[in-house]
């Protein structure tokens, strides 16, 4: 006899980066609106789905891992089937199947349009295997949303035409598809309607978006779009290039109350001669003009960065080089990743790989300098004002966890506010801080 879909509970775990987690709330939101159920409890599952990233080599292990323990409710819980997608799924199209036998589905990437097929498929015992190219295209606005109800992740674009040598996103994702600015906007004015007030944009290069459908770079267009919308408090741009540092993009961001002033810029390194072998389009002095023309604009901007040590033929001069510029550039923020070697991509055959043990040791180097300079730039920020959004409290400590608009829900740190009297989740507040450490800021409400 068929269950009914209502009393099939589907459970997910979404990996890797936000662009999976928006590929994910697609997915949920395809299947309720099938009538399924959801439940946040992976031992009640009817049906569990591992959103994969298939990125560098920690993040495909922790994949597996995953995988393998979601397996487990198989024997330990209710559940009948397990899907797989993402990254991970779509890179090794074909292979995982033979690795992980537990698994009952695989499909690639954005893989919403087809979930409920696969679903049905699987519950009735038929394993099935389906890589169909990434669809931008489509109605959002069903999406499940798994963050806290104050703010969102907007996908404004799919692939990327960079062909950095270390990344194998490209061969993944495919090229640069950008979405209609029309359908971005009208899921933007959906989702403050359901009461989000953050909207978060996100792409592989956002700086880049519109270029294959208008001929040109439009999110400076888009920006002021949604800076239009009544009820958006805050909006933020990721994954943004040197090179899409324009003149248009900072007076647009600058001359907004609600454009976060916040950017994440990759550079990746410094160096001009490192820069040269990972294929990437800057180099040390755009690299610097970049971020000069932010600062001189406004010395409170908030720049986020990540580097990569041990990229192959990296020398120790090549390194230090990086070292002084990061002293130099002072990041508010900074993520470091040790080389990791994507099958695929040019840097993969590259002679003189270095070893993991420099590799990390590197990395521990470039983060130990980002903690005083985190320390230092954090340390600016006494004695300010900012209007914050409260996200948890903890009773223990009785302290509330906030953000400004100089952190990015959870790749930053956060603000711990004081308070005499009870705030409220996802309430808006004004906080001056008292003290700043190396990744944190402590705060206490001002008193209206």
């Amino acid at each position: 006899m068929t269950v009914p879909k209502n009393d099939v509970k589907i459970g997910a775990v979404s990996l890797g980066c936000s662009k999976n987690r928006v590929d994910t709330e697609l997915m949920l939101g395809r299947l309720t609106e099938a009538g399924y159920s959801l439940t946040g409890d992976p031992s009640k599952a009817d049906v569990i789905i591992v959103n994969t990233c298939g990125f560098i080599d920690d993040a495909k292990e922790e994949s597996i891992n995953t995988i393998l323990e979601m397996a487990q409710y198989k024997n330990t819980g209710s559940l009948k089937a397990l899907v797989v997608t993402g990254c991970l799924s779509g890179r090794y199209k074909g292979d995982l199947s033979k690795l992980l036998p537990e698994v009952d589905a695989f499909l690639g990437i954005t893989a919403q349009n087809s979930i409920c097929e696969t679903v049905e498929k699987a519950l009735e015992g038929k394993k099935t295997e389906s890589y169909g190219e990434a669809d931008i295209k489509g109605d959002y606005s069903g999406r499940v949303l798994t963050t806290p109800p104050h703010y969102a992740y907007i996908k404004i674009a799919e692939g990327c035409n960079r062909r950095c040598a270390y990344c194998a996103i490209p061969f993944i994702r495919g090229n640069l598809r950008s979405r209609d600015m029309e359908e971005i906007v009208t899921e933007a004015m959906t989702l403050v309607k359901r009461g989000v007030k953050e909207l978060i944009l996100v792409a592989q290069d956002t700086s880049k978006y519109g270029l294959d459908l208008y001929g040109k770079p439009m999110i400076t267009e888009l920006l002021k779009q949604l800076d239009s919308i009544e009820g958006v408090r805050m909006i933020r741009l990721l994954y943004c290039y040197p090179d899409g540092v324009t003149d248009e993009l900072l007076d647009t961001i600058n001359g907004s109350e609600r454009i976060a002033d916040y950017m994440d810029i990759p550079i990746q390194h410094t160096s001009t001669s490192v820069l040269r072998r990972m294929n990437r389009a800057d180099d040390r002095d755009s690299i610097f003009a970049a971020i000069k023309k932010i600062r001189d604009r406004n010395p409170d901007f908030i720049i986020r960065s990540t580097v990569i040590t041990g990229f192959p033929g990296e020398t120790e001069e090549e390194f230090r080089e990086m070292l002084e510029d990061i002293e130099k550039l002072e990041f508010d923020r900074l993520g470091c990743f040790a080389f990791s070697r994507e099958e695929g991509t040019k840097a993969y055959s590259m002679e003189d790989q270095i070893p993991e043990e420099i590799r990390e040791e590197r990395k521990d180097e470039v983060m130990f300098l980002q903690q005083g300079i985190s320390n230092r730039r954090n340390r600016r920020r006494i004695g300010k004002i900012y209007n914050v959004v409260v996200e948890d409290y903890l009773e223990d400590e009785d302290i509330y966890l906030a953000r400004s608009f100089g952190e990015t829900p959870e790749v930053d740190g956060s603000i711990a506010v004081k308070s005499s009297r009870p705030l409220e989740i996802s309430g808006y507040y004004d906080v001056k801080i008292l003290r700043a450490d190396d990744y944190e800021l402590l705060g206490e409400v001002v008193d209206e």
